[in-house]
């Protein structure tokens, strides 16, 4: 019997119930592929960083290397399972030919180096060491995805007294260089080309790395090197920021999957409480006598339960099923960049375990509505034959007092004003598809907006130009600047130079702490409290910076200046979401001996001529690296940029379709149950088009607020989202940079173009019948 009225109650709802069902199953779907991606971004980084023997911990040189004294350290250090001193000479992108083009614009470091051959290996596309030949070159696959490069090409070097032609023969995963936030990238030669090199063409760099034998003990390392005088002309990266920097990209992609996923099974279950307290209404006298003839109530709800446990269940395992063909679309980036790790049972079991919770949660949601019958009285329902609490909601609007639009329009505003708990289902899908639809394209155009750059700790400005360490890099740097102030075109310029400090730890010991030095008031950065420093007592951290060191606004730290130790007070709190963000900003003359790198930024009178300004600087000041903004940030973020392109692609769509099949659900389930009202008001003579507008003036005003309150709720709401997502990254606070055109006018355009299309089809069903028949009945 009960298969019977399941069946029968499936084929008199198909609508409702197809409708439900895809719901279920999108959630099911979603849920199931952003857990198999964070799944496989996190399997895959972990298999990336062990067959390449990732180091713990890594200080980047630039400059004269006392190898000896690196090494023999290192061998007295207990900590220290392995370590090696890696080679790189560092070239100018305007001698890098991967094309017809240089890479004159790139923002990139390019560092040739050999294989290694103890630990930091460098993989193919298979995950397999890369072994080279003289005349053959492995190239970064961050360049394979943007240049469109292919096994066979030529790269070319040439800087005019030196020029050679590579064969491409493979594609580079580098654990530490793989993202585009890291503005470094290692191309593999042969030890004999790397010798060429040295001798040819750029300048040297080194890495020195440690593996360790405990690596929970990398903090305690790193003071150790610091303390022990060795060499440190640039950054220190260590295990976690390798990993937290490569999950970047497709880490954010996966938490905006499962948030759509959230919403969506959201949605789904109000759908179900409107259906299900719909039909307990509509089958009220049915239940009443079957609980009048003494059938238990907990086999009443079985038979209510039954159809959407089935519906959910079938939901739910076709969800499942379909993300294992669509996660290929999703987790692409993840297998480009740090390659497949071997399939284990965990890849299978969590994104199941994920939909079984979907499933879970609609059944015990299902199990909630049903308490409902515990109010039915039998006497009462068999008296009365409706719910005790289906009346409309009192309102003073009277037709008779109406002045101000036609009789369907006011009736329709009228009824949506009584029926506000009916129509609280549609309010709420409109706003979140509104919602749904707008964060991510916010999202996406506050990443490709100029002032986006704020966020990478950088002032903006129309041209960047960056100088690397070299022998003469201080008469460079004096050369450039002269020229700069000297230009007729240049409005105004901010020179920058990052160089390392000591910092005192809470244990009386000394870190380093990279702090840039300038006048930041001439490119001034958004902060998120205080601002930028005003004397040389004065300090700005990075949002990163200040949550490792536990400071806020106000606080102090005490800084080796020129010897001396110097009490400083943080003036402000900024954000930067580049190689980790701990940087720092102050007053103070930067330290030649311990120079990280220089910048100069220009702004010009007339930006018309930026293209030939650029061209121009990079000619005179080679090997500067030479950028305008957009061209930095689209280098930087440009495959998040994508992947966030096909996730806001993907909720447009899905907001779309929700609003389209609620609409239609409910406007149908709404003409069915005012069908008498109807027949009423086509007795008193209201023409059938008369009475379609006022539904379609209800639909329309319920639209209008649900979008309203979904935008506000995209700007509030949506950045705090947003902010929790990038937080980990060094950006804690992100304010949207909105186009107004695409938020406040296209996409609430094509919701109500497609919610008017639907409401008509919709009330179609509303046609000339008998009207004393209907009313009879």
């Amino acid at each position: 019997m009960l298969l019977r009225m399941l069946r029968n109650d499936l084929m008199r709802k198909k609508g409702i119930t197809a409708a439900l069902f895809i719901f279920v199953l999108l959630a099911a779907l979603l849920v199931s592929s952003g857990s198999r991606m964070i799944i496989e971004l996190t399997s895959s980084i972990q298999y990336l960083f062990f067959e390449s023997k990732t180091p713990h911990f890594v200080q980047m040189h630039a400059g004269e290397l006392d190898q000896a004294k690196v090494n023999t350290w290192a061998k007295g250090n207990t900590m220290v399972k392995q370590h090696q001193i890696v080679e790189m000479v560092n070239i100018d992108g305007a001698d890098m030919y991967l094309g017809a083009e240089s890479e004159k614009n790139t923002v990139m470091d390019i560092d040739l180096v050999t294989q290694n051959q103890q630990f930091d290996y460098l993989l193919n596309l298979n995950s397999e060491i890369i072994q080279v030949r003289d005349g053959e070159i492995a190239v970064p696959v961050y360049y394979l995805q943007q240049n469109k490069l292919n096994i066979g090409d030529q790269v070319r070097i040439n800087n005019g007294a030196f020029e050679r032609s590579y064969t491409i023969v493979d594609f580079v995963r580098d654990a530490q260089m793989n993202p585009s936030v890291v503005h470094s990238k290692r191309f593999i030669v042969s030890p004999a080309e790397l010798q060429q090199l040295k001798q040819g063409v750029g300048e040297m760099e080194y890495l020195i790395e440690f593996r360790l034998h405990d690596p929970s003990k990398t903090s305690e390392f790193t003071q150790a090197y610091q303390n022990a005088g060795l060499p440190n002309a640039g950054p220190v990266v260590t295990y976690g920021l390798f990993q937290l920097l490569n999950a970047m990209t497709d880490g954010i992609i996966a938490a905006v999957i499962i948030l759509v996923s959230l919403v969506l099974i959201l949605i789904a279950m109000l759908c179900i409480r409107f259906t299900m307290l719909a039909a307990i209404e509509e089958d009220y006298r049915e239940i009443s006598v079957m609980k009048a003839i003494g059938i238990a109530e907990k086999e009443i709800k079985r038979l209510y339960l039954a159809k959407y446990v089935f519906m959910a269940g079938v939901a739910c395992i076709l969800g499942y099923t379909a993300s294992l063909g669509l996660n290929q679309l999703f987790i692409s980036n993840i297998m480009l960049y740090m390659g497949k790790a071997p399939t284990a049972l965990l890849h299978f079991v969590v994104p199941l375990l994920a939909v079984g919770l979907i499933f879970a949660m609609v059944v015990l949601f299902c199990r909630a509505v049903l308490r409902r019958f515990r109010s039915i009285s039998a006497v009462e329902a068999l008296r009365t034959g409706s719910l005790g609490d289906t009346q409309m909601a009192r309102n003073r609007l009277r037709l008779s007092y109406n002045r101000w639009s036609s009789v369907p329009v006011f009736l329709g505003i009228k009824d949506v004003m009584q029926r506000v708990k009916m129509f609280r289902l549609l309010l709420f899908v409109f706003i979140i598809s509104s919602f749904m639809m707008i964060v991510p394209l916010n999202f996406l155009s506050t990443l490709q907006a100029s002032s986006f750059i704020s966020y990478m700790g950088v002032g903006q400005s129309d041209i960047r130009i960056d100088l690397r360490h070299t022998d003469d890099v201080e008469q460079r740097y004096a050369h450039l600047l002269n020229q700069i102030k000297n230009d007729a075109d240049v409005q105004k310029y901010s020179p920058l130079v990052t160089s390392q400090f000591k910092i005192r730890n809470a244990e009386g010991s000394y870190d380093n702490l990279s702090v840039e030095s300038g006048d930041f008031s001439i490119f001034p950065l958004s902060y998120l409290s205080g601002n930028a420093p005003a004397n040389h007592q004065e300090i700005a951290l990075s949002d990163a910076n200040s949550s490792e060191l536990k400071l806020n606004t106000g606080d102090q730290l005490t800084l080796r200046v020129s010897g001396k130790d110097r009490v400083m007070t943080v003036s402000g709190i900024y954000q930067d979401v580049t190689n980790g963000g701990k940087t720092a900003k102050a007053l103070l003359p930067y330290n030649p001996d311990r120079v990280l790198w220089y910048v100069v930024s220009v702004n010009l009178k007339d930006r018309e001529v930026m293209d030939a300004k650029i061209a121009a600087y990079e000619k005179e000041f080679s090997p500067a690296r030479v950028t305008d903004l957009r061209g930095y940030l689209n280098q930087t973020l440009g495959g998040t940029i994508q992947q966030l392109k096909l996730v806001t692609t993907l909720a447009l769509t899905i907001g779309v379709f929700i609003s389209i099949l609620i609409t239609s659900l409910f406007l149908q389930m709404m003409v069915a149950k005012d069908n008498h009202d109807i027949a009423v008001m086509r007795s008193l003579g209201f023409a059938l088009s008369k009475i379609k507008l006022k539904y379609m003036v209800m639909s329309l005003t319920i639209l209008i607020i649900g979008v309203a309150a979904g935008t506000v709720l995209s700007n509030t709401l949506g950045p705090k989202l947003v902010s929790g997502i990038m937080s980990s990254f060094g950006a804690s606070k992100i304010v949207f940079v909105i186009n107004p055109v695409q938020a406040y006018v296209l996409c609430p355009l094509l919701l109500a173009g497609t919610i008017t299309v639907t409401a008509w089809i919709s009330i179609q069903s509303i046609r000339e019948t008998s009207i004393s028949k209907m009313i009879v009945e």
